[in-house]
């Protein structure tokens, strides 16, 4: 289960942070792991309520982000290397999977482009606004969220959010190999189902879909957020210094699993 925060080193003091998509879920746990750690945190997030609500329980900074729209995006990174002086660590989480998002027989354009937009054009942006800043001192970590589900297939589709998750993998493991050498890592947070907001309001829609996936779960059960964050901090900090251009699965063996233990 996650760690008790008081007992932390301070792996990350001095780094800059910034993670989109703060104010709920992964993020949020991972701005507390973050701040925890000993990094300044800077949230972008489209939700202003959360998000300052997020940055003002971690003495961070927030900056309320579209992560769609590249002006926003680059005011986000921009803000945090003007502000604190550097700009070591992007964690560039925030997703969307709405109801609309379905199997490929009843998933329109529309709903399509909005997902496609939101879960990888938006790490297009985010990771190309923190790499001009990370090439420009030789060093940074990059952490994209994917998901399991760019590894395997599922029959309870939502075919954009596979799409675009598995598109976040692609592209984090070209620029993990592309930047390897400038002192930048990149590498895909793959986690499985995660107990978080999104997750619950879309299977408390649907319990049998729920149920569905969670029999698959040799753990038995859903993540919590703070143990994605930790893995989170893992990887932005100098202990996975040999680490890049990774699929990083963090799913309970979801994606290992032919059958589960009875």
């Amino acid at each position: 289960m996650p760690i008790d925060p008081i007992n932390l080193t301070q792996r990350l003091a001095g780094k800059v942070a910034v993670i989109t998509g703060g104010g709920s879920g992964i993020g949020l746990a991972t701005a507390k792991r973050f701040a925890a750690e000993g990094a300044k945190v800077v949230i972008g997030d489209v939700d202003q309520t959360a998000g300052e609500a997020a940055a003002e329980l971690i003495d961070g900074l927030f900056v309320k982000t579209d992560v769609t729209d590249q002006t926003q995006v680059d005011a986000l990174f921009d803000t945090a290397a003007s502000t604190y002086g550097s700009l070591d660590i992007a964690f560039n989480n925030a997703g969307i999977s709405p109801p609309d998002d379905d199997s490929i027989e009843t998933t329109e354009l529309p709903a399509w482009q909005k997902v496609q937009d939101v879960n990888l054009t938006s790490v297009y942006l985010c990771s190309r606004a923190a790499l001009r800043h990370m090439t420009a001192q030789g060093s940074g970590s990059i952490i994209n969220t994917a998901s399991f589900v760019a590894v395997l297939g599922s029959a309870t589709s939502q075919i954009s959010y596979t799409a675009s998750k598995g598109g976040v993998l692609a592209m984090t493991r070209e620029l993990g190999v592309q930047f390897a050498r400038q002192g930048i890592r990149v590498n895909a947070l793959c986690p499985g189902p995660v107990n978080t907001p999104l997750l619950k309001e879309l299977f408390a829609k649907d319990p049998e879909r729920a149920q569905r996936r969670l029999v698959h779960v040799p753990v038995g059960r859903f993540a919590e957020p703070e143990e994605l964050a930790a893995a989170v901090a893992f990887l932005a900090s100098d202990d996975a210094s040999f680490i890049t251009a990774s699929t990083f699965l963090v799913d309970g063996g979801i994606s290992s699993a032919y059958v589960t233990p009875l």
